[in-house]
């Protein structure tokens, strides 16, 4: 199973950003997936996640900003970033956890780098 993520970039302050990330492979189905990101000096922090028919989990620091979706037939998960702020610059990563051969397994894809100026 791969994870292919795409999005990232440079935005003003304010700006919006979508980020995706696209599992491919062998996949009998998804548990869930979720986005991470790591900022310069700090540990990686969960940011939101999404259960196949479950309700999302976004950290407090980006609720009524960021929006994740996930769309279990094309195996795809989106991140929608608005009202960016500086202190949202960082590594962003998609995971997955996924169902394939005998058990659940975590898939973790590249980062991509987000960066805010204010």
């Amino acid at each position: 199973v791969q994870l292919q993520a795409s999005g990232g970039g440079l935005v003003q302050a304010g700006g919006s950003l979508r980020l995706s990330c696209a599992a491919s492979g062998s996949i009998q189905s998804i548990h869930a997936m979720g986005w991470y990101r790591q900022a310069p000096g700090k540990q990686r922090e969960l940011v939101a996640t999404i259960p196949t028919g479950g309700s999302t989990n976004n950290i407090d620091s980006v609720k009524g900003r960021f929006t994740i979706s996930l769309d279990n037939a094309k195996n795809t998960v989106d991140l929608q970033m608005n009202s960016l702020k500086p202190e949202d610059t960082a590594v962003y990563s998609c995971n997955a956890r996924i169902w394939s051969g005998s058990g659940l397994w975590d898939y973790w894809g590249r980062g991509t780098l987000v960066t805010v100026s204010s």
